[in-house]
């Protein structure tokens, strides 16, 4: 999502909200959590294009380039290379391409090219029975948000925050990529140092900021904070009782991420939840045109009067590496020194 989605979000969101009075099936809160197969070597790779256009063949080349590279095999879905505007192609063509994939039992793990904007418009259109009955590993970030958030509430199964297929695919990457899918091993999260602090005498850089001190268990579930909101109050999300929820953006004034999260509050998922989590926030700087609230501030305001463990500056976004962890699962964290432990693994 490294274009401005604001002029999407509102249009959209209303013709989302008529599907979904029509759309219905059981919640997560109503089915048992579903965990999909590890990967190994010569799994089946579905690479989709859920939300914006890929406009050549030259990007999908180098994704098919990277699958090969993990030692598993690549499948292009039909409409990969569609076209509807900025969407890559109609919204029911899109749904038919994951749904494809996941009836599909050469299929291990469905891989978006990017994202971009276009997820939330395909929700109505998935069919989630299938996808509870073939639980596959599903993972991305950015836009993807929507659709792990809802396959996850609407089916049970676990899905993974993590990398898209146009992303670095470097050692650090990869290495959490294929510790989480490749291993039933319990992972677990905390900002790296970076390089240009092996020489200080202080931690300059990857610093988190404790906002309320203290651990938690919960589900973990979250990510992008414009596409989480555009999406509250449908059936697409959980209760979040008792969750614990991380959120991160890219390119939004703070003013709008203070709207963002005000949403969240009034509609009292804040409320609910046990543990707070906010990752970088890129690009995401004080309008100019009149004094601004810091990022810091609006967390403090928002977040602290909950009095729930809470931190931000975790290393989760629009960043480098991406890294990869389940949705769905349980965790514990710890506030004081920004770690996130998972109590179990996410994949079977």
């Amino acid at each position: 999502m490294f274009f401005n989605r604001r002029q999407f979000l509102t249009a959209s969101l209303g013709s989302l909200t008529l599907l979904t009075s029509i759309y219905s099936t059981a919640s997560a809160q109503n089915n048992s959590l579903i965990k999909p197969r590890k990967l190994k070597a010569g799994s089946g790779v579905g690479l989709v294009s859920p939300a914006g256009a890929t406009f050549n063949t030259k990007d999908i080349n180098i994704v098919q380039d990277a699958v090969k590279a993990l030692g598993l095999v690549p499948y292009l879905a039909p409409h990969l290379l569609a076209q509807y505007g900025y969407l890559a192609g109609k919204d029911e063509d899109r749904a038919n391409d994951i749904n494809r994939f996941f009836a599909d039992p050469n299929i291990d793990l469905i891989l978006p090219i990017r994202g971009g904007w276009g997820c939330a418009r395909i929700l109505p259109y998935l069919d989630y029975n299938l996808i509870k009955n073939n639980p596959k590993i599903i993972i991305g970030f950015s836009d993807l948000t929507t659709l792990l958030i809802a396959i996850y509430t609407q089916s049970g199964l676990v899905t993974f925050h993590g990398p898209n297929g146009l992303t670095s695919w470097r050692t650090q990457q990869v290495n959490s990529f294929q510790k989480a899918l490749f291993t039933e091993e319990k992972i677990s999260f905390k900002n790296e140092q970076d390089s240009d602090d092996n020489d200080r005498l202080m931690q300059v850089k990857n610093r988190i900021q404790t906002i309320t001190p203290g651990t938690a268990r919960g589900k973990i579930i979250g990510g992008n904070l414009s596409v989480l909101s555009a999406i509250i109050g449908s059936p697409y999300v959980p209760d979040f009782k008792d969750y614990i929820l991380f959120i991160e953006d890219v390119g939004e004034d703070i003013y709008r991420i203070d709207r963002m999260i005000t949403h969240l509050k009034v509609a009292g998922i804040l409320d609910k939840i046990s543990g707070f989590i906010f990752g970088e926030c890129t690009n995401c700087l004080p309008n100019g045109g009149y004094a601004s609230l810091t990022l810091e501030q609006v967390l403090n305001d928002h977040i602290k009067p909950l009095g729930i463990p809470a931190w931000m500056g975790a290393q989760i976004g629009h960043i480098e590496p991406i890294l990869t962890f389940p949705m769905g699962v349980e965790v514990e964290i710890n506030a004081n020194n920004g770690t996130i432990n998972y109590l179990e693994s996410g994949v079977i």
